[in-house]
Order: structure tokens, then C-alpha cells, then sequence
């Protein structure tokens, strides 16, 4: 059978640099940090007392008192970003057909808050088992999805992604798949996570992931720099309308770009580790390269997943290098993770957002914080240092890597 085409027509974006996608990518071309000391619980005797969190979002700007309370906040984040690309992408959701509209989601880690608040009340109690009566559907991974659908109607394929840090780049290859194969005509894809809480800074602080440079927080998250010590954890959301390109045509809907290909690959290492040679990584790349049918000439901007860690940001830099040999020197390559920090199971769906705006402004957006070369790292190769970059995108790749060893990547290209 012919595979369909897949255009990308409605974007929203809730980030640390800002609640709309404009001001997120303004935020990311102007090399703005997202840090700052933590404000949602009291960090002060965690090893790590910052993060990226959302600003100025109040909860009942957007939800009635009493539904607000009924949802984690990666669910709130999640509702918003949809109806910010719904409303962008311009459906008419009086004539759509419902049935041929689906949401496929992606986080990481769903509701810890919520698990965290519920275990915790009853763990101070007298043991006398009194849960809130939505605590489960709160805190499932899966409930996201779950009311974008409810919310609008939308009767199609409906399910979320777990794979870590990969998750909503999982959410968006699986969204793609099922409108080339014809069993949808849009789909909501994306990913939220709301992390910024005592379990899951305490954590991730007990793997020592995290960097601890508490005296400057704003250059705390510093890819591919010799003194990077950690990720800096971020939170949100991201959301793309995903159409088949004759729907799309049909209603007249602007087009932002073309979801062209996906890879998916396992390092089937370690645990938390990512492959030593980069293994998984370059197999990701290559298997996205050919589900999109292009060679490593086409791709003019990768978005990394660049965390800031000492082991994974070379492992993934010396993939790129395999992959791409000499055409890694014509490239820009960046992580925009030094702005927003690490949304975990939302990166995908904000560093494809990323991506797309390169694609369709010409600009990449810097790695920002970079203070000291790290002789890991070739000199020859544009990892776009503390400024934006300004040149033609025509296709941009975006990586993911999750704990578990999960890999995903996605290729967007300039519609025509």
C-alpha cells in the first residue's frame, strides 16, 4: 500500500521560557535560561535546590475550582497545550469527523505529585485508609490522553507512551504510523510531565543525575561543556496536530511541515546508562534516516538530547559522528535542553517543536552556558555555542533517549 502523507498544522507549547509557543521559541533563539531556584515546595535541604519550572501558570485560569482539583498537573499541562495547537491548527470541530481523530500522548512518570501527596497523607494518618476518591485516575499515565479525547470528542486511536525520557517522540512515531496507514486523519500527539516535586528531585538526586550548582542555577545546564555535572530538570508540555496531508489540504490548513520519517531502537545495556559507542543512538538515527528515505546530506540541523550529563552527551556525539561521517562538519547541531532544562517524558514534544520552528524560520537555536571546551568533543563540529544560528533548514532530526535504554528519533522537513 502507498503510505500517506503526514503534515504537522496546529502547535502548542506550555515551557519554562514561556506558556505559548511564541514566547517559547523567542525564549530559545534569544538564549534564554529557564533556572531558577526552586518555588513549589521547600528545596532547602535537597542536594539540588533548582529547576526549570513553568511561570505565571495559574491552574484556575484554565479549569473550573473543582475539575482543576480532580487532575495531576501533567493532566493540566496537557489539556492546555491541546487546545492551544487545536485552536492554532484551525479544525473545525463542528464539521470534523470525530471517529477519525485520535490523541496519542507521552510521559514519563504521569502523576507523582499525586502519588506522592496521597501516600504521604496516609502514611502521617492513624492508618485508617482514607484516599481521595480520584487518586488513581489522577496519577495513571494514561489519563491525559484520556480527557484531550473527552474533552473534544475525539473518538479515534486513544493510548499513552512510556519509554522515559523518549516518550512523547514514541507518542508522536506512533501518531505518524497510524495516519500513514490510513486509520486517522488527525491526531493529537505530544507529551507533559509535572515534576518539579519532592519525590521526583529527591530521586533523581539519589541517582546522582542531577547537577548541583546551587549558586547558578541559570548556568547550572551546560551540554557538551568540560564542567557539566547533571541535567537540570525541567517541566510542561508540547503538543503537534498531526494530519494526513489531503485532510489538511482539503480544509485549507496552514502547514508548519512535513513528519517525515521515525526510528526506534533499544541500547539493551544498562539500566540508566546509555551504550559506551553510542550503539542505540546511531541505530535511532539511521533508522529514522531511512523510514524518511534520505541520506545524512539532507539533514541540515539535529536537535539533540543533550542532557548535561558527563556520560551521555559525548555517547551521543560520537553516534552522530558514526552516522553522518563528514556531513556531521556541515551541520548545526544543538541542545536546547540548555535553555528548558530536561522535561523528561515531554522533551520529545517541545524539542520537536524546536525543530519544527528551525525548519520554518531558518534558525537554530544555540547551547547556550558553554564556558570551557571539553577536549571529548570535535572541534570541528558546530554544537551552535551561546548564539543562535541563522541558515536554511530543510530538515531537521530530533533525538530522545530514556532510561531502560529507549531511543526514538523524528525527521521534519519543509513542506512542498
Amino acid at each position: 500500500m502507498q503510505l500517506k502523507r503526514v503534515v504537522v498544522t496546529g502547535l502548542g507549547a506550555l515551557t519554562p521560557l514561556g506558556n505559548t509557543v511564541e514566547a517559547y521559541w523567542n525564549g530559545l533563539i534569544n538564549g534564554v535560561s529557564g533556572a531558577g531556584m526552586i518555588t513549589k515546595f521547600d528545596a532547602s535541604k535537597f542536594k539540588t535546590r533548582f529547576a526549570c519550572e513553568v511561570k505565571g501558570f495559574d491552574v484556575n485560569d484554565h479549569f473550573e475550582r473543582k475539575e482543576g482539583r480532580k487532575l495531576d498537573g501533567f493532566s493540566h499541562y496537557a489539556l492546555v497545550v491541546a487546545d492551544q495547537a487545536i485552536i492554532d491548527s484551525g479544525i473545525n470541530l463542528e464539521t470534523v469527523n470525530h471517529d477519525r481523530i485520535g490523541v496519542i500522548w507521552g510521559s514519563g512518570i504521569g502523576g507523582l505529585k499525586t502519588f506522592q501527596d496521597e501516600v504521604s497523607a496516609f502514611a502521617k494518618g492513624d492508618g485508617t485508609p482514607r484516599f481521595n476518591p480520584f487518586f488513581i485516575p489522577k496519577m495513571i499515565a494514561d489519563i491525559a490522553s484520556g480527557h484531550i479525547s473527552i474533552k473534544y470528542g475525539f473518538r479515534g486511536p486513544n493510548f499513552t507512551t512510556v519509554s522515559a525520557c523518549a516518550s512523547s517522540t514514541n507518542a508522536l512515531i506512533d501518531a505518524f504510523t497510524y495516519i500513514r496507514l490510513g486509520k486517522a486523519n488527525i491526531i493529537i500527539s505530544g507529551g507533559s510531565e509535572s515534576t518539579v516535586n519532592e519525590t521526583c528531585v529527591g530521586g533523581f538526586n539519589a541517582l546522582q543525575a542531577l547537577s548541583q550548582r546551587n549558586d547558578d542555577p541559570a548556568t547550572a545546564s551546560r551540554p557538551f561543556d568540560l564542567d557539566r555535572d547533571g541535567f537540570v530538570m525541567g517541566e510542561g508540555g508540547g503538543c503537534l496536530v498531526l494530519e494526513e496531508l489531503e485532510h489538511a489540504k482539503a480544509r485549507g490548513a496552514k502547514i508548519y511541515a512535513e513528519l517525515v520519517g521515525g526510528g526506534m531502537s533499544a541500547d539493551a545495556y544498562h539500566m540508566t546508562a546509555p551504550h559506551p559507542e553510542g550503539l542505540g543512538a546511531a541505530n535511532v538515527m539511521n533508522a529514522a534516516l531511512e523510514d524518511a528515505g534520505m541520506t545524512t546530506k539532507d539533514i541540515d540541523y539535529v536537535n539533540v538530547h543533550g542532557t548535561s550529563t558527563p556520560i551521555g552527551d559525548p555517547q551521543e556525539i560520537k553516534a552522530i559522528q558514526t552516522v553522518f561521517g563528514e556531513d556531521a562538519y556541515r551541520m548545526n547541531i544543538s541542545s536546547t535542553k540548555s535553555m528548558t532544562g530536561h522535561l523528561l517524558g515531554a522533551a520529545g514534544a517541545i524539542e520537536a517543536i524546536a525543530s519544527i520552528m528551525a525548519v520554518v524560520h531558518g534558525i537554530v537555536p544555540p547551547t547556550i552556558n558553554h564556558f570551557t571546551d571539553d577536549p571529548a568533543f570535535d572541534p570541528k563540529l558546530n554544537l551552535t555555542f551561546n548564539k543562535a544560528q541563522h541558515r536554511t533548514v530543510n530538515a531537521a532530526l530530533s533525538n530522545t533517549f530514556g532510561f531502560g535504554g529507549h531511543n526514538a528519533s523524528v525527521i521534519f522537513r519543509k513542506y512542498s
